[in-house]
């Protein structure tokens, strides 16, 4: 191994452990620079060629929406609204289903949280809110694709010194002609997944896991 190889893998282990979600942000804005930056680690990320079937349009866009703009504003509540809607659905489906009730309890709790705050944490709280979308083909793995581009994104914020929060009901609003109007994507074509970045509120400590040894088989 090279000192370069070493110093290289050196600093992607670090960057991996220190991946962390971040829910509180501060008010400094981070230059648009880290912003492109960061897409471009997104748009560096695997997609589903075979799938897309072309790439003459190209198949992935981002949209960037800052905090306290009037996009912004807009979309707060269609987000919380895709919410409420979300979390009365489960509700009635587990009223009905003793195992749906007890295998969704953490993720009803989280859903009643949000009610309870009135806003998804990372649309409006964070001073970028992220939409990443990725042109839908067949077989459907568009959100595969875009696990593979916010995982990127999210160690470019590592490395910039960025909070990256996951918001994952953004994938839901694919549906809704509200939110892609806002995104300027024709509604119907593309899937969606979002994220907050910013300035972390507070210092966020290592990602703690277990040997690879400790959770891998080889078998003979």
């Amino acid at each position: 191994m090279t000192a370069k190889t070493e110093q290289d893998n050196a600093v992607l282990d670090r960057i991996i452990g220190e991946r962390r979600t971040c829910r509180t942000f501060t008010q400094k804005i981070p230059p648009d620079e880290m912003i492109d930056s960061i897409i471009h680690a997104g748009l560096h990320a695997p997609f589903a060629a075979s799938a897309i079937g072309s790439t003459d349009d190209y198949f992935r866009r981002f949209v960037v929406v800052r905090k306290g703009s009037p996009a912004m504003t807009e979309l707060i509540p269609l987000v919380f609204n895709e919410v409420v809607a979300m979390a009365g659905e489960l509700e009635r489906a587990a009223a009905k289903n003793a195992q749906l009730r007890e295998q969704a309890a953490g993720f009803m709790n989280r859903l009643a949280t949000i009610k309870n705050i009135g806003m998804v944490p990372g649309v409006g709280t964070a001073p970028f809110y992220i939409v990443a979308a990725e042109k839908k083909g067949f077989p459907p793995v568009e959100q595969q694709s875009l696990s593979h581009c916010m995982e990127n994104m999210w160690l470019k914020a590592t490395a910039l010194g960025l909070g990256f929060q996951l918001v994952s009901v953004t994938a839901q609003m694919a549906d809704n002609p509200g939110f892609c109007r806002i995104t300027g994507l024709e509604h119907g074509k593309w899937a969606y997944m979002g994220c907050a970045i910013g300035y972390p509120a507070e210092k966020l400590s290592p990602s703690i896991r277990p040997s690879a040894r400790e959770v891998t088989a080889w078998p003979e």
